[in-house]
């Protein structure tokens, strides 16, 4: 009770330390950011004061030092923004982040419809995709206003969000129009969509038994960026591989995917390679692998431990025609050591986002002769003709089947 009677007067003799509620001409409530948080000793939170560090901001245990705190901190307000002002905010700092990707389109199934505002292109703060990971989500790669093999990815998406125990919120046929229709909207000729599937809104709880419904969102991602043909270098991650449950399903949670990109573009390199729990090789942080053995032979890590990559599976189907043409001498997919991996003439990445993306350097190994190999051209080569003019199997036109008018209602 000592300790209570204390703090008493000290907050008598600091009045300051209360929130500061006052009107702006907006009639938008501010609150003083020089707010106590009471709870194990007397913290303060001071947000956007760039001359304190975040050392400098950890618990005070006692009223004296709050108070030597609390003098010495030049107090500010924190506005409480109605919609409109917080929409307006959103647009302004959407103005100030151009990049070389453009948001074109964005279906959300909480709005019900598409919107093509980048600045509205946002999901709620309680959708457990945010604060707990629980959503899938897969890409799809837009050229020439085609879908390149939307199917294959669909099939993966589902897939994914079966193994992540999410109910999708319409048949497989209506997310494919969803989809379709969002593309459509948007007027892409080439560059990307992504969609996700999430356990919903509902609460900050870890079970999602309280989630109103599942979510379903997806954006198109304009892109003119070209694929390179260089040769890039790779390391080895440190980083610990997923357990075979979660890296054969495409589910949002990449930190260790986010942290092996990092950990190679601080070393020099391009990607870091994954190997299995066994010590063979496994995959890229967001792309597979494969290697042209010294007998001419396309090798492929298997991918039962593994994200099955949809367009790994397709080069695989393309290197048959290399086969004929006496390029390659046979095509195989297993277990990879890395000696052998590391012995090939040739190793590439291959991923929607890369296509094929030859590989000069592992470590400090060079590989083959340190240039780019005839066969990642020529796999390449063949994809981008595949993307351009490949069978319905892989090419789905925006408008699709459906001939969908652009707008219509959902």
């Amino acid at each position: 009770m000592a300790f209570l009677s204390n703090l008493a007067i000290h907050i008598s003799k600091n009045p300051q330390i209360f929130p500061n509620f006052n009107y702006h001409p907006s009639n938008s409530i501010v609150v003083s950011q020089n707010f106590p948080i009471c709870g194990h000793g007397f913290q303060s939170l001071r947000l956007g004061v760039a001359d304190r560090s975040l050392r400098e901001l950890s618990a005070i245990g006692s009223p004296s030092q709050a108070e030597a705190f609390a003098d010495s901190t030049v107090l500010s307000d924190v506005p409480v923004l109605t919609s409109a002002e917080a929409i307006e905010r959103l647009q302004t700092k959407r103005e100030s982040w151009k990049g070389k990707q453009q948001f074109l389109a964005m279906y959300s199934s909480i709005f019900g419809g598409i919107i093509t505002d980048p600045s509205a292109m946002v999901i709620p703060m309680d959708d457990h995709i945010i604060h707990r990971g629980h959503g899938v989500f897969d890409t799809a790669a837009i050229f020439d206003g085609h879908l390149y093999e939307l199917d294959q990815h669909l099939d993966r998406f589902l897939k994914s969000a079966s193994m992540a125990k999410i109910k999708i919120p319409f048949d497989r046929e209506s997310i494919r129009r969803i989809l379709i229709q969002t593309v459509a909207v948007s007027k892409c000729t080439k560059g990307s969509l992504r969609y996700w599937l999430s356990a919903g809104p509902g609460d900050f709880q870890l079970s999602p038994s309280g989630c109103h419904e599942p979510s379903l969102y997806a954006i198109v991602i304009h892109d003119e960026s070209p694929f390179v043909r260089k040769g890039v270098k790779v390391i080895t991650s440190s980083i610990s591989i997923k357990p075979p449950q979660f890296a054969t399903m495409k589910s949002v949670n990449y930190l260790p995917n986010v942290l092996s990109k990092m950990e190679a573009e601080e070393n020099g390199g391009f990607a870091a390679i994954w190997l299995d729990m066994d010590g063979f090789i496994a995959e890229g942080p967001n792309m597979n692998v494969a290697f042209v053995t010294v007998e001419k032979e396309l090798l492929m890590p298997h991918f039962d431990k593994i994200l099955s990559g949809c367009t790994a599976k397709r080069v695989l189907t393309l290197a048959e025609k290399l086969v004929k043409e006496g390029k390659l001498r046979g095509i195989r997919v297993g277990d990879v050591s890395v000696e052998e991996g590391k012995k090939a003439i040739e190793m590439m990445l291959i991923g929607s986002g890369v296509l094929v993306r030859p590989v000069v350097q592992w470590d400090e190994q060079v590989i083959g002769d340190g240039k780019e190999g005839p066969v990642a051209q020529a796999l390449l080569q063949l994809i981008q003709d595949d993307m351009k003019s490949g069978p319905p199997s892989v090419r789905v036109p925006r408008f699709g089947r459906l001939n969908l008018e652009v707008g219509r209602k959902l």
